[in-house]
């Protein structure tokens, strides 16, 4: 005998509480999910007795029934002819949000507005992986070559394909910032190009003490710098300019709408990214050069332990290339790298932490993220990972990550690993260690341990629920 689904349906609004307790209604394979008023209405005893219903519970801010394949689709149908509305992607999000805190919330407007730069992290990743094996003079001798020896052609299309996405991220990061926080995308865009444009100095460049590249200082104490490969001061940038757009769209008349709003979106945020975010981020590098300085020279490994457990929370403030002038001074003293053994471990770790999600995950957007990420986390960017897994569901997976690669990096100093370059990491990294049999089998194991570690502990302990609903 057939199920009555016009009459299923009809119960299932009645032990919702009626038509007017519901604000919408989608579907998945399985599951009929609705959007309610107050689930205190709800009589869930009432529908658990309803024809066909195997189960309900209430998650993700959806009131959810599950139905089974091929049912569920019925009874959708019959619940939208009562006059319930399809829910729409804002609907689904703000539900989403519904009971988070504050905290929770923040992470995850953080991780809306990175996700769609993912892919082209990715793909750099798989660029700079290519680049750091094929342009290394440690490989190339393999060959009986030098990086002197390789094509020019070769080399200015591996740096195209390996530099454009980090050269001009802020651009990417404030487009996508506006575009989350109701800004015009276009407008963030613009800002950041304007951060990373060529007549400001480049902020790697200012981080190499060889490059002669100074910063431009106004009023003569006041430093400027480019924005290149900052993310926060980006986010910050392009959070601020969407507020300051929507708060002029509402003031200003809309004849002069079109010409003024963009105009003073664009030149306030400029001086206020430049002139001051920029300055504090400056000072905030020099400090932190001293503190890293310190901390190599502090005894039982304890200078990796804390450089390796704050580097990700370093990297979110796009401070991070200041670590270049700190490897290249230590490499022109000494010919030797030990920053770079700690730098690369926060990889491996983080790639551990990112795949147990990944693997454990039933939702389909992890699934589909992770082990793309995990990839580019193995060959030496961490952003997708960070952005994509760690840090969209809750933090509990980043800070498991910044633990277990501050053990790793106490664990390289005390055994000694040093690098004979800066600039690759991770499995591209191996080629700065071939100099020593043992800096090599060194360098394996610990990040066979590391990833391993990060992978297990992740997988126990500290997989989000949400990515455990499909």
């Amino acid at each position: 005998m057939g199920y009555n689904y016009k009459q299923i349906a009809e119960s299932v609004v009645k032990c919702i509480g009626g038509q007017k307790n519901i604000k919408s209604v989608q579907h998945c394979a399985t599951r009929l999910r609705l959007i309610v008023v107050d689930k205190e209405k709800i009589d869930e005893k009432g529908m658990g007795d309803i024809e066909g219903v195997k189960g309900t519970f209430f998650t993700a801010g959806q009131f959810q029934i599950i139905f089974g394949t091929g049912h569920v689709n019925r009874v959708y149908e019959e619940v939208t002819k009562l006059g319930i509305n399809e829910t729409t992607e804002s609907e689904a999000k703000e539900a989403k949000m519904d009971g988070k805190n504050r905290l929770q919330k923040a992470i995850r407007t953080f991780g809306d507005v990175f996700v769609p730069v993912i892919p082209a992290l990715v793909a750099t990743g798989l660029f700079l992986g290519l680049k750091g094996a094929l342009l290394n003079d440690n490989f190339l001798s393999i060959f009986g070559m030098t990086t002197a020896e390789v094509p020019q052609t070769f080399s200015v299309l591996v740096d195209v394909l390996s530099g454009t996405t980090f050269a001009f991220l802020p651009a990417i990061v404030c487009w996508s910032t506006f575009r989350v926080f109701g800004g015009s995308p276009v407008l963030g865009l613009i800002l950041g190009l304007m951060l990373v444009n060529g007549a400001l100095p480049n902020a790697y460049s200012v981080a190499d003490p060889s490059s002669g590249v100074v910063p431009i200082y106004l009023f003569g104490f006041i430093p400027i710098v480019g924005y290149q490969g900052s993310i926060l001061p980006a986010f910050v940038a392009g959070w601020l300019g969407s507020k300051l757009e929507k708060k002029l769209r509402k003031t200003v008349p809309t004849t002069f709408d079109f010409m003024v709003t963009p105009f003073l979106v664009l030149l306030i945020m400029l001086l206020l990214s430049l002139v001051v975010i920029g300055p504090i981020l400056h000072g905030v590098e020099n400090n932190l050069l001293s503190a890293m300085e310190v901390a190599l020279h502090l005894p039982f490994g304890i200078g990796g332990l804390i450089i390796g457990f704050f580097w990700s929370i370093i990297t979110l403030t796009g401070v991070h290339h200041i670590s270049n002038m700190l490897e290249i001074s230590l490499l022109a003293n000494t010919g030797f790298n030990p920053m770079n053994a700690i730098l690369c471990m926060c990889g491996f770790s983080s790639s551990g932490v990112c795949l147990a999600i990944a693997l454990k995950a039933k939702k389909k957007e992890v699934r589909v993220i992770g082990p793309s990420a995990t990839a580019s986390a193995l060959l030496g960017i961490g952003e997708p990972a960070l952005f994509g897994v760690l840090l969209r569901y809750n933090i509990k997976p980043f800070i498991l990550s910044c633990c277990v690669n501050g053990v790793a990096g106490m664990i390289a100093m005390i055994i000694g690993l040093q690098g004979t370059g800066n600039g690759i990491t991770t499995i591209p990294g191996i080629l700065l260690y071939i100099y020593s049999p043992h800096q090599l089998i060194m360098y394996i194991i610990l990040a066979a341990v590391t990833f391993i570690s990060a992978f297990v502990l992740a997988w126990i302990f500290v997989v989000p629920k949400e990515v455990m609903e499909e």
